[in-house]
């Protein structure tokens, strides 16, 4: 590793003051090394980071924290902020068991002050942390560093409305890199693309103003015509205008790796009594070619080789893959059937049915709530429309889901994709709240696959009920297996039949592999639960004349799972025993870890069919 002593210099933000800012550059460039070398070693997201280097060092010399409060949205672009406050020699643990969050954590540093990994987060949380400040006497600034991506998301614009109209001297850092994981679409990308490139002239606009009005006598008329005139023809030629008629003053655009010049703009966004916006331009994956090249595969990354960018991969096609392919193949056939997603095309598998049906492939932006709302109007209108989304991301979108989809009935597709633990993302991504979501809505079924080859039987299936299904499966991939039985809505598949055996053991998922492994020369019978909602009535009822203990493993929450349902149906005359997530959040680890932390992984689960077997006998 290159020698960072400009780096090795800083154990606080204080510190960074004191560096001569003609050495600020410098600090950069050690900055950049030290994260292409530690994100290489354990996995990240790295272009993100590499983008804001010089917009971070900026906030720290202008702004004290922990005083002042700096809050990152999504949060994937903080390694910077957790390097320059004290972390940098924990960052070999980055993401690891016991290592430093991937995210903003506020039990992990002081000056963290707002935990996140969702977009569109930080002017909501900004705007409220000022207003409890002010109101209880505080005198700090706050400073709200958001992505252009975070922009497609409604909740950002609700803020941005709220906080104009507060008058509250709210600082937003519009980092404008063009991307989120993917490219950004839509209009309010093209409209940041003309501020990009536009020039202010506040300045002729002020002395104008001031000039008419002291003209005697005519000089208020003419400054009221001339202010009539000016707002029909401003929405042609300022780019600003947004921002300013939501009633920030708008400062920019300004290069974000120049770091003299954010310096400057945000001392003076610093002075000014109001809320304020600075939009600085910058490059996703800067200072390392790889990643300019390439920045959506370097967003998010696993271990990879510095010098050639190439990525340590497990065997195998990955469950997004499947998913995709096995859509792009039935639109090929079907020219009803449409994909949505929000943002996430590369993530979701989506990306080939992009390549291959560009028409009818619709990437909304981060907004979960928009997608799932048209998919429930394209239903309606009689297309078949198929979002991917990320589990911890769809339970942004609940209320769309209960009240667009499912009291009405619309048959739309959801791949519940990165479902159940997630590994080193951690708490924030955990997908391990939909199935008690889900459940809880009327008319939605849920299907859940052992193997790549049921996930690719479900497609269709689903594809073909009239009314909402959701297919959850987790990051990675599942066991190969051919099809046995044909997957059947409401039926589940007894994979292993023990006529003497003492324990049935029922699995959803990517736990039917650890239920197999679990039960190796058990007498124990094991279901396949394919299906969790609705539940195969019939085998249910079978189980509970039989009246031998049940087990059951779940890749999720045990309130609200499927365990809690398989209770309630076969009553209190059958003991149960769950396997699952409990209440508290998961921290980042890897997958496997999460597995024995949570008490879910083969070991303890044969561990506790001994115990079970041994009281039997």
């Amino acid at each position: 590793m290159k020698r960072t002593p400009l780096l090795d210099s800083i154990r606080s933000p204080e510190d960074i003051k004191r560096i001569d800012a003609d050495r600020l550059p410098e600090l950069a460039e050690e900055i950049r090394s030290f994260l292409v070398e530690k994100v290489s070693g354990t996995g990240g997201h790295l272009a993100s980071n590499l983008g804001v280097v010089e917009l971070t060092i900026a906030l720290h010399r202008v702004f004290d924290s922990p005083a002042d409060k700096l809050i990152y949205d999504v949060g994937h672009q903080a390694y910077v902020h957790k390097i320059l406050t004290g972390r940098a020699a924990e960052f070999g643990s980055l993401r690891q068991k016991d290592g430093i969050s991937g995210f903003p954590k506020r039990s992990e540093s002081i000056h963290d002050a707002f935990g996140t990994g969702h977009a569109s987060t930080s002017v909501s949380a900004a705007l409220g942390i000022l207003r409890a400040e002010k109101m209880l006497g505080g005198s700090g600034h706050v400073v709200a560093v958001t992505g252009d991506g975070a922009l497609t998301g409604g909740l950002c614009f609700e803020a941005l409305n709220d906080a104009g109209q507060s008058k509250q001297p709210l600082i937003v850092v519009l980092n404008d890199n063009d991307m989120s994981i993917s490219h950004n679409v839509g209009a309010l990308n093209r409209h940041l693309n003309r501020m990009r490139t536009s020039r202010s002239y506040r300045r002729f606009k002020h002395n104008t103003a001031e000039f008419l009005q002291k003209l005697p006598k005519v000089g208020q008329k003419m400054f009221d015509g001339a202010l009539r005139m000016k707002n029909r023809i401003k929405y042609f030629l300022i780019p600003n205008v947004l921002f300013e008629e939501l009633g920030f003053t708008y400062l920019g655009p300004v290069d974000g790796h120049d770091i003299e010049s954010l310096i400057e703009v945000l001392k003076r966004a610093k002075r000014l009594d109001a809320p304020v916006i600075i939009h600085a331009v910058t490059k996703k994956g800067k200072g390392y070619a790889l990643a300019e090249e390439n920045p959506a595969k370097f967003h998010g990354i696993g271990k990879f080789d510095i010098d050639t960018g190439i990525v340590q991969k497990s065997g195998g096609e990955s469950n997004s893959s499947v998913f995709g392919k096995t859509l792009a193949e039935l639109a090929a056939k079907d020219s009803r059937i449409v994909a949505i997603t929000a943002a996430m095309p590369l993530g979701t598998g989506l990306d080939r049915f992009q390549d291959v049906f560009p028409s009818r492939f619709y990437d909304v932006g981060i907004a979960e709530e928009h997608a799932v709302t048209m998919a429930a109007g394209m239903a309606a209108a009689g297309a078949k429309p198929v979002a991917a989304v990320y589990s911890t991301f769809l339970q942004r979108a609940y209320d769309e889901l209960l009240h667009d989809i499912c009291l009405q009935g619309l048959p739309v597709v959801f791949g519940v994709d990165r479902a159940g633990l997630v590994g080193e993302d951690g708490e924030t991504h955990q997908g391990v709240y939909d199935i008690a979501f889900l459940r809880t809505l009327p008319g939605m079924c849920i299907l859940s696959p052992a193997t790549q080859e049921e996930l690719a039987a479900m497609i269709p299936l689903a594809l073909s009920q009239n009314g909402p299904v959701a297919i959850r499966y987790n990051r990675g991939i599942l066991m190969r297996a051919p099809l046995t039985t044909p997957v059947v809505i409401g039926k589940w598949e007894e994979i292993r039949f023990v006529a003497e055996g003492k324990i049935v053991l029922l699995a959803s998922g990517r736990m039917v592999k650890t239920a197999l492994l679990a039960a190796e020369g058990l007498p124990v019978s094991i279901v396949n639960a394919r299906c969790l909602k609705p539940m195969d009535e019939e085998m249910l009822q079978r189980i509970k004349e039989h009246g031998k203990p049940v087990f059951t493993l779940e890749d999720g929450i045990l309130s609200g799972g499927f365990g809690e349902a398989v209770k309630a149906k076969i009553g209190s005359d059958v003991e149960v025993l769950s396997f699952g997530v409990g209440e508290q959040p998961v921290r980042h680890a890897s997958v496997a870890e999460q597995d024995k932390l949570c008490g879910m992984d083969a070991d303890t689960v044969r561990e506790k069919l001994l115990q079970y077997l041994e009281r039997e006998a």
